[in-house]
């Protein structure tokens, strides 16, 4: 399994913006499909963008499309989520991800990934 650690959460306020990163302690970073979940209370984890390995192709769901973007330094082993205007709706734990060589689809489900950071909370005040 693959170490990944995240850091960049914390407490905003409505319209703003965070960028989350995330480290992940491997030789072979660009063989990693990279993901971003989140979870409410009480819900299962739900992804908010990945990014595929090699071509780097990512995917959104409609819920943050157009607000969230996520990217990858394979120089640096390192994924970011950069999420914009920012709403109450938004609060939860945002997870790091990550499974070597996973092609990714609108049906890709948080158990095809095998490795998780500790998760990272942001909350989004009013």
């Amino acid at each position: 399994q693959v170490q990944l650690v995240e850091s960049g959460g914390g407490l905003v306020q409505a319209g703003d913006s965070l960028r989350l990163s995330c480290v992940a302690s491997v030789r072979t970073f660009s063989t990693l499909t990279m993901g971003w979940f989140r979870q409410f209370p009480g819900k299962e984890r739900k992804l908010v963008a990945a990014m595929a390995w090699g071509s780097g192709t990512p995917l959104y769901p409609d819920s943050v499309k157009g607000r969230f973007t996520i990217s990858r330094d394979n120089a640096k082993n390192t994924v970011y989520l950069q999420a914009d205007n920012l709403g109450p709706e938004d609060t939860a734990v945002y997870y790091c991800a990550a499974q070597p060589w996973l092609a990714l689809s609108r049906r890709t489900r948080p158990g095809e990934f095998k490795s998780w950071g500790q998760g990272t909370q942001v909350t989004v005040s009013s």
